[in-house]
C-alpha cells in the first residue's frame, strides 16, 4: 500500500511544477542573468525531485513555494560558485538569503508578477524568430513539454526542440535582457506574448491528445497570465483585454463540454444552464474594455464570436450569419486554414451543408490540415446532414486515423458505427426493391 505522505507529496509537487516552475525559473533568471536560462530550468526540475524525496519524511513546508524558490537559488549558487565572473554577486546573494524554515516567505506578489512577465518578454525578443519565441515561452514560462508544444503547433517534436535550442542560444549570444520592454518596443513584443497565451489556452480548451478533452490547468494558467498583463500599467492594452475576453467567454462553456461519463457534449447539445455566468460577465466586461483602441485585432473578432455563442439562448437562436461575417473579417486578418475551417462550419449552419462542403473543398488539401482530425470530422458531419451516409462514414474513418483525444475518438467511432448502420440499412432496402 502506498505511503499516504508520499502520495500527498506527489500530488502537491505535480501541481507546483505546473503552476510554480515558471515563476521560479523567472526569479532565478532575474537574479543570475538570462544566459543561465538552461541552468535555471534544470535546477528547478532537480529541486522538484528533491521535494519528492524529502517532504514525505520531513513534512511539507508551510510555504512550499518559498522552500522551492530558496532551495533552487542555493543550488544555482553551488553550481556557479567556481565561476569568477559571479564571485562577488554570489557573495552578496548569500549574505541576503534568509535561512530556509517551514514558514519561509517567497518573493512578493508584485516581484513575482514582474518576474513572470519579464521572462515571457525575454523569450519573445524580436531577435528570436516568431515561431521560436512562442515555442520557448510555452516550454520555459508555462511548463509545456516538448510534445505539448509540438501539438500546439501541429508540427514535429524534433522541429520544436531545435527551435527552442536555437532560441536559448540566441539569448546567450545576444545578451538579451530580462525585463519588460520600454514603450517603443512593447507593441511588437506584446503580439508574440499574446500568441503564447492564445496557444496555451487553446491546448487546454481542446487538448490534442490524451484521456481528457479539456485541460483546465492550461486554461487557468492562460487566463492568469492574461490578467497579469491586463492589470500591469504598461501592458493593459485593448488587445490584451480582447484576448482575455475571448478566453473567459470560451472557458465559461467548459463545464458543459463533457458529460459525467467523460463523453463529449457538442455545442448544440450542451446544457447551457451549466455555463459559468460569472465568467461570461467578466468576459463581456473585458470585451467592452477592448473597444478603447483604434486597431481591430483577430482577438477582438474571435471574442465577439465567442460573445455571440455565450449570450445566445439556444443553438437554434445563434446568429450564424453574423458569425460567418466575423469569420470573413478574421480570415482577412489571419488567412489560416483553421480560420477557413471554422468559417465553413458557421456558413453551413447559415446556408446549409452543401455551402460548408463547397467551402471545405477549397482547403481540404492544405498541408497544415493533412493530419488534423477536425477537417474530416466536419466533412463527415456535413455529408451526414446532406444525406450521404457512405461519404460520412468515409470521412469519420479518416478522422479516426488522425491524432485526437480519447473522448473525441469514442465520439468519432460511435458516429462511424451509426453511419455504417445507415449504409447497411440502405443496402438492405435496395436489395428488397430488386
Amino acid at each position: 500500500m502506498e505511503n499516504p505522505a508520499k502520495q500527498q507529496t506527489e500530488i502537491l509537487v505535480d501541481h507546483l511544477f505546473r503552476h510554480e516552475a515558471g515563476k521560479i525559473v523567472a526569479t532565478l533568471v532575474r537574479i543570475f542573468g538570462s544566459r543561465y536560462l538552461d541552468l535555471a530550468e534544470d535546477v528547478v526540475q532537480d529541486t522538484m525531485i528533491r521535494a519528492l524525496q524529502l517532504w514525505p519524511f520531513q513534512g511539507i513546508p508551510e510555504n512550499p513555494e518559498g522552500w522551492l524558490t530558496l532551495t533552487a537559488k542555493r543550488r544555482v549558487i553551488d553550481l556557479l560558485r567556481r565561476e569568477a565572473s559571479l564571485a562577488d554577486k554570489i557573495t552578496e546573494i548569500e549574505r541576503n538569503l534568509p535561512q530556509v524554515t517551514r514558514g519561509e516567505e517567497g518573493p512578493g506578489d508584485e516581484d513575482k508578477m514582474d518576474d513572470e512577465l519579464s521572462l515571457i518578454f525575454m523569450c519573445c525578443h524580436p531577435a528570436i524568430p516568431r515561431e521560436s519565441q512562442v515555442a520557448l515561452t510555452l516550454k520555459t514560462a508555462c511548463g509545456f513539454s516538448i510534445g505539448e508544444v509540438a501539438r500546439a503547433f501541429l508540427i514535429q517534436q524534433a522541429t520544436i526542440a531545435q527551435r527552442i535550442v536555437r532560441a536559448k542560444r540566441q539569448i546567450r549570444e545576444r545578451g538579451i535582457v530580462f525585463e519588460i520592454p520600454i514603450a517603443d518596443q512593447l507593441s511588437e513584443r506584446l503580439n508574440a506574448v499574446l500568441q503564447v497565451l492564445y496557444l496555451l489556452f487553446n491546448e487546454g480548451h481542446s487538448a490534442t491528445q490524451g484521456e481528457n478533452l479539456v485541460r483546465d490547468d492550461f486554461c487557468e494558467e492562460a487566463i492568469r497570465l492574461g490578467l497579469l498583463l491586463a492589470r500591469h500599467p504598461r501592458t493593459g492594452r485593448p488587445e490584451v483585454h480582447a484576448l482575455l475576453a475571448l478566453m473567459m467567454l470560451q472557458a465559461a462553456r467548459l463545464p458543459a463540454r463533457t458529460k459525467p461519463d467523460g463523453a463529449i457534449a457538442l455545442l448544440a447539445d450542451q446544457d447551457r444552464s451549466q455555463w459559468n455566468q460569472r465568467l461570461i460577465g467578466l468576459g463581456m466586461r473585458h470585451l467592452a474594455q477592448s473597444a478603447g483602441g483604434s486597431e481591430m485585432t483577430s482577438y477582438h473578432l474571435q471574442a465577439e464570436i465567442a460573445a455571440i455563442h455565450a449570450t445566445a439562448n439556444s443553438d437554434a437562436e445563434t446568429d450564424w450569419a453574423r458569425i460567418t461575417t466575423l469569420y470573413d473579417q478574421l480570415h482577412q486578418i489571419e488567412p489560416s486554414p483553421i480560420v477557413a475551417l471554422n468559417r465553413a462550419v458557421a456558413l453551413s449552419r447559415w446556408r446549409g451543408p452543401w455551402a460548408g462542403i463547397n467551402a471545405l473543398n477549397e482547403i481540404k488539401h492544405h498541408p497544415m490540415l493533412s493530419n488534423y482530425h477536425l477537417l474530416p470530422a466536419v466533412l463527415a458531419d456535413l455529408w451526414n446532414r446532406a444525406g450521404d451516409a457512405t461519404k460520412a462514414a468515409e470521412y469519420y474513418s479518416a478522422a479516426l486515423n488522425c491524432p485526437c483525444t480519447e473522448p473525441e475518438r469514442r465520439l468519432l467511432q460511435s458516429r462511424l458505427e451509426n453511419e455504417r448502420a445507415l449504409c447497411k440499412a440502405e443496402e438492405g432496402k435496395r436489395n428488397k426493391r430488386k
